[in-house]
C-alpha cells in the first residue's frame, strides 16, 4: 500500500457525481397563475361530458342559412362559405358522416352551373342592353307564349341568375356543415320522444349517402392496390354490388338492433289526449311555417315574429304531450352546456343582424342588375358574418374518442 494512495493491484472505483437536478415542472396552479387568460381561452380536448350538442351545430348551421336567404351578395355569401368552411375545417371529426361536407359544396356548385345553364337556354325575365351572344330560338306554340329556349343572352341576366344560384349553393353548404359537425346519433338521442320515429328515419337517410360514399372509396382502394383499373362501366358494375350488399347488411344489423331495443312499442294514451296532441303540434308547425315565411319576406315582418313565436309554443306543447307515448329511456343524456350556447348563439347572432342590415343597406345587400352595378363589400353586415366565427374558438377539439 502506497502511503497516502490506492492500495497496489486494486482499481480505484469511479469517481461519482451528484446528478444535476432536473428541471422543476411548474405546478398547474403556477401556471395558471401566471397565464390565466391564455388557458381560460383554450378549448379543451371534446369528450363526452363538454362536446358541443347536435342541436347547437344545427342552429348555428340555420342561423348562417337564414342570413344567406337575405342577401344575394357574391361578396356576402362567399364570406359565409368561407365562415362554414372554416369552422368544419377546424371542428369536424373523422367520422364517416363528418365526410359529407365535401359532397355538398360540389352539390352546391352543380346547382349554381345548372341555373346559369338554365338562364342561357331558357332566358329570363330579366331585361337587359348588353348582349353578350345570341343562340337560335326554338318557335314554340302560341300555347307557350312567356317561355322562350334559345334567344339572346344579356349580362344582366346571367348576373342575376348568378346572383340567385350562389344564394341557394350557399345554402345547401351551411345545411352540409351542420351535417358534418353535428353527430345523426347524438342528434337522434336528443329529439323528444314524439319525433323518435321520424328522426330514426331522417338519421339513417342522412347517415346512409356518407357510409355508401366511404365503402365506394374503400373498394376503389382495394381494387388499385391490385392493380385493377378503378374506371370505365365494367369497373363500376363491380364495385357496385359489394356497395349493396353492404348496404343490405347494415339495414339487417340495424332492424336487428331496433328489434332487440322495442324500437315501435308506444304506451297506451286516451284518445283526448291524442287528439290534443295532433292539433297543437300540426297547428305549431303550421304556424313555424307561416312564421318563418313571413320574416323571410320583404313585407312579412310585421305578422311573422307573432307567428313564429305562437307556433313554436304550440309545437312544444303538442310535442311534450305527444312525448308520453313513448316507452323508450335514454341512458346519459347529452346537456346544452356553456359552449353549446356559445355556439347557438352565434348563428342567431349572425341571422339576426343580416335581418337587421336589410333595414339600413338594402342596396348592399342586393346589388342591382338593372342597371349592372358592381358589388361592393358593405363593412357591419360583413362583421356580423364573422361572428359565425366563434365556435372554431369555443368549441372543443375533436378527438378519437368522440369521432
Amino acid at each position: 500500500m502506497l502511503s497516502g494512495g490506492w492500495p497496489r493491484g486494486r482499481t480505484r472505483p469511479p469517481v461519482q457525481t451528484t446528478p444535476e437536478p432536473a428541471p422543476r415542472t411548474p405546478a398547474p396552479e403556477a401556471t395558471r397563475a401566471r397565464h390565466p387568460l391564455r388557458l381560460r381561452l383554450r378549448a379543451p380536448e371534446a369528450n363526452r361530458s363538454n362536446a358541443v350538442h347536435a342541436g347547437a351545430w344545427w342552429l348555428w348551421a340555420l342561423g348562417l342559412a337564414t342570413a344567406a336567404s337575405r342577401t344575394t351578395n357574391p361578396l356576402l355569401l362567399g364570406l359565409l362559405v368561407g365562415v362554414a368552411g372554416y369552422v368544419v375545417a377546424a371542428r369536424r371529426t373523422h367520422a364517416p358522416w363528418a365526410r359529407s361536407y365535401g359532397a355538398f359544396v360540389k352539390l352546391g356548385l352543380a346547382v349554381l352551373v345548372i341555373r346559369l345553364l338554365f338562364s342561357v337556354f331558357l332566358g329570363s325575365p330579366i331585361p337587359g342592353t348588353h348582349t353578350l351572344f345570341t343562340l337560335p330560338e326554338v318557335p314554340l306554340p302560341d300555347w307557350a307564349k312567356g317561355v322562350r329556349v334559345g334567344g339572346r343572352v344579356t349580362a344582366e341576366q346571367l348576373f342575376f341568375a348568378l346572383y340567385d344560384g350562389a344564394k341557394l349553393a350557399t345554402l345547401l353548404i351551411c345545411v352540409g356543415a351542420a351535417n358534418a359537425l353535428a353527430n345523426p346519433a347524438r342528434l337522434l338521442k336528443s329529439l323528444p320522444g314524439a319525433l323518435y320515429e321520424v328522426g330514426v328515419a331522417v338519421v339513417v337517410a342522412m347517415t346512409f349517402a356518407p357510409n355508401m360514399v366511404a365503402d365506394v372509396v374503400r373498394l376503389r382502394t382495394a381494387r388499385r392496390l391490385r392493380g385493377r383499373p378503378t374506371g370505365g362501366i365494367k369497373a363500376i358494375a363491380q364495385i357496385g354490388l359489394p356497395v349493396l350488399e353492404g348496404a343490405l347488411e347494415r339495414s339487417v344489423a340495424l332492424a336487428a338492433s331496433m328489434d332487440a331495443r322495442g324500437y315501435g312499442r308506444t304506451a297506451q294514451i286516451p284518445p283526448a289526449v291524442r287528439r290534443t296532441t295532433t292539433v297543437l303540434t300540426l297547428g305549431g308547425l303550421l304556424g313555424v311555417c307561416v312564421g318563418s315565411y313571413g320574416l323571410l319576406a320583404a313585407a312579412g315582418a310585421s305578422y311573422g315574429l307573432p307567428l313564429l313565436v305562437a307556433g313554436l309554443l304550440a309545437a312544444l306543447v303538442g310535442l311534450r304531450l305527444g312525448g308520453r307515448r313513448s316507452v323508450r329511456t335514454r341512458y346519459r343524456p347529452d346537456r346544452f352546456g356553456p359552449r353549446s350556447w356559445l355556439v347557438a348563439a352565434s348563428g342567431a347572432a349572425v341571422a339576426a343582424l343580416l335581418i337587421r342590415a336589410g333595414t339600413y343597406a338594402p342596396d348592399a345587400l342586393h346589388p342591382g342588375v338593372v342597371p349592372l352595378t358592381a358589388p361592393t363589400l358593405p363593412l357591419w353586415p360583413a362583421a356580423s358574418i364573422l361572428i359565425g366565427l366563434l365556435p372554431a374558438f369555443v368549441a372543443p377539439f375533436p378527438s378519437k374518442e368522440t369521432s
